[in-house]
């Protein structure tokens, strides 16, 4: 009988220890312990350091698959904070913060804190920032220049305090999140810390009135055409790549969509050919598929590449029509190649770290709306990690465009909601 009571007082406190570490500290209470306070007045006193480090990040290249100069800065940042970091052989920033329960390698004991590095822009692209009635516009300075000025302010605010967590945290500035990235950057991340991770919580983008907690899933397709190429009035007739494509093209846009669940498609690239009097040997489309469902997206694919196959087919034809066509060397050879592929997921309703950011929100005195959307926080969503995105804070607009612009104000209101949301995932040490 004493040894049922030992059982069971042990199994009880253990289920309380469990329930405990799974209940975030409501924000209101995290912040009046006194690190977090000196903290949070850290960010409320530094707004223009913090904008200056946007400035500097954001006036760093990091074009697709280039993320290296703009990495070296953000690690350079992050390590005045005091702490330790490296760059992994994919080029992600990399510090890690150890919490009291360090070395307990079975644990879910991790916190991941992520901006993403890298914009849309090619490296010629004037990235110089300017200042128009409070705004600052650049290439880039919202999405996502915040978010790494984000979390170079929390990083700082939380080592200036000298906070002691619970969990490790760690705080990264990503590759691959935008484009053909296929969020690399955020895969490696979960990969590293497999079976460690309590919760990710990316940074992307600005304001701080949103919570990403739905990966909206996606997929990116190729269709490249090989052919005989030729002049344009010499070899007439022969099929040309870019027609075929055109029919494809002109054959799928007329395919329906659901409004539930919601799916789009987006034929966003078409290159080939050397002159406006050749026909080209080559051509290429690259299209975005998107969609709430993953049988959505089979079935666009699907309709996509029979499109693509019929294009062909219609050009050949037309070819032999024009008696253009005098032997294999001039058929046109067709090949649909997924480039991109993100898988989605969704942050359950009653999980801790959706109470955590929504008590962060009570706390700064405002209401967030739930969102899908598609962010590295899809990789962790996709594998039952909690995980969401929150914007930076401040406002922006015209994101991947030349006008793209950031207004700081309100900046801090972002901030606190993160570095509360991050402590309270983390949990703080007396």
């Amino acid at each position: 009988m004493r040894l049922l009571f030992v059982w069971f007082f042990a199994s009880m406190t253990s289920l309380t220890a469990q329930t405990a570490a799974a209940v975030p500290t409501p924000a209101p209470q995290l912040a009046q312990e006194p690190r977090v306070a000196r903290a949070l007045a850290w960010l409320e006193r530094n707004a223009d350091w913090v904008t200056d480090q946007h400035i500097r990040i954001t006036e760093t290249p990091a074009p697709p698959f280039e993320e290296a100069q703009r990495g070296l800065l953000l690690k350079k940042l992050l390590e005045e904070t005091g702490m330790k970091c490296r760059s992994d052989e994919l080029g992600n920033v990399v510090c890690e913060r150890g919490g009291a329960g360090r070395g307990r390698r079975d644990a879910k004991d991790v916190v991941l804190l992520s901006a993403h590095l890298d914009t849309v822009f090619p490296r010629e692209t004037n990235v110089r920032v300017r200042k128009e009635r409070g705004r600052l516009l650049a290439p880039g300075i919202s999405d996502n220049s915040s978010g790494l000025a984000a979390l170079v302010a929390v990083a700082r605010a939380v080592q200036e305090a000298k906070i002691r967590t619970r969990g490790t945290i760690v705080f990264a500035a990503n590759v691959g999140e935008e484009g053909e990235g296929n969020l690399r950057g955020m895969r490696k991340l979960v990969e590293t810390y497999r079976g460690r991770l309590r919760a990710v919580i990316a940074v992307d983008g600005a304001s701080s009135e949103h919570i990403t907690n739905m990966g909206l899933a996606s997929r990116r397709i190729e269709a490249a055409v090989e052919g005989p190429g030729g002049h344009s009035w010499a070899d007439f007739g022969l099929p040309n790549p870019i027609h075929a494509l055109g029919r494809g093209i002109a054959r799928f846009v007329k395919v329906k969509v659901p409004e539930s669940p919601r799916t789009s498609f987006n034929v966003g690239l078409i290159e080939g050919g050397t002159s406006v009097n050749s026909i080209p040997h080559h051509a290429t489309i690259k299209v975005d598929l998107r969609s709430e469902s993953d049988a959505e997206l089979d079935r666009l694919e699907n309709i996509l590449r029979e499109a693509m196959q019929t294009g062909i087919e219609e050009e050949m034809a037309a070819a032999r029509e024009r008696g253009a066509i005098h032997g294999g060397e001039d058929n046109l050879k067709l090949k649909v190649s997924v480039i991109g592929a993100r898988p989605g997921g969704e942050l359950p309703a009653d999980s801790f770290l959706l109470e955590a950011v929504r008590s962060a929100d009570r706390y700064v005195g405002q209401r967030s709306r739930l969102e899908r959307s598609s962010t590295d926080a899809n990789i962790p969503l996709s594998q039952g990690i909690p995980a969401i995105a929150l914007g930076s804070g401040g406002q922006g607009g015209a994101a991947h465009s030349l006008n793209e612009w950031y207004d700081p104000s309100g900046r801090e209101i972002g901030l606190k909601r993160i570095l509360l949301t991050l402590l309270a995932a983390a949990g703080v040490e007396e």
